[in-house]
């Protein structure tokens, strides 16, 4: 059989030649955009590159000048993920667990073998997942030109107060984002990790039920021993006693 001829970068020239989508998200404003390129050497910055490199934008065209991206996934021609770890270009099989990104657990403590592909970017991507880390000199339409606020607020209590710049001493609840249902019904959420006095008090039961497990505990363990060594003495006097029984008969005999 013909073999397929490849290119310098070890990919074979249908992949070189193939378009790619670039997913753009800026965090800033909450928007995100596809980008399709079709010239490969505007993606070649970003060819061999791992996911969580930063690649600057300036080969995609003037719109992108100045801007610096995160590469923060992608999916291949066949539509398997990129896993962060995997140190080459192209797919493996790995037996996963739950905790591992790319898998979900159906059954408990079920495990699968699946296929997923390298952290390396290649060719072979159909769409490849980029984040904004610094914005360029131009707005791009669509992304970096409005602001779409996010529809539910933060839920912990550690990130309402980075949120809103918080003291330990303001009280979180006043500041929690509520979002509308009707005209006269407003709905919050249950905050997360919120350390209110009944919270303090139950910790407070805890820790005295076990310091007084501990001390029970303690005088249990005593209490044992003392009766222990008592009852090692009774043994010792009983058999000594036995003994000197015995001795005496004999001496009777």
């Amino acid at each position: 059989a013909q073999a397929t001829p490849t290119s310098k970068t070890g990919f074979s020239e249908e992949h070189q030649g193939a378009a790619m989508k670039l997913n753009i998200a800026n965090p800033s404003t909450g928007l995100q955009k596809v980008f399709e390129i079709d010239d490969d050497k505007k993606l070649l910055p970003f060819y061999d590159k791992r996911m969580s490199s930063e690649v600057s934008g300036d080969s995609l065209g003037d719109e992108f000048k100045g801007y610096i991206f995160k590469i923060s996934g992608g999916n291949d021609k066949q539509g398997f993920p990129m896993k962060q770890g995997i140190l080459c270009n192209h797919r493996v099989r790995l037996l996963f667990k739950k905790g591992m990104s790319c898998f979900r657990e159906r059954r408990k403590g079920c495990r699968k073998r699946k296929s997923v592909r390298g952290c390396v970017v290649g060719p072979d991507l159909a769409t490849l997942s980029l984040v904004v880390s610094k914005k360029g000199d131009s707005d791009i339409p669509g992304l970096t030109d409005d602001q779409r606020p996010r529809r539910l607020g933060p839920k912990r209590a550690s990130n309402i107060r980075k949120l809103f710049n918080l003291e330990k001493k303001d009280d979180v609840r006043n500041f929690v984002v509520r979002r509308e249902l009707n005209e006269k019904k407003k709905k919050a959420p249950k905050i997360q990790r919120l350390v209110t006095p009944a919270m303090l008090q139950r910790k407070r039961y805890f820790r005295s039920q076990t310091r007084n497990r501990m001390v029970l505990g303690k005088k249990l363990k005593e209490d044992y021993t003392k009766r222990l060594t008592e009852y090692c003495q009774e043994q010792k006097e009983m058999r000594s006693a036995e003994v000197a029984k015995k001795k005496k008969e004999k001496k009777a005999n």
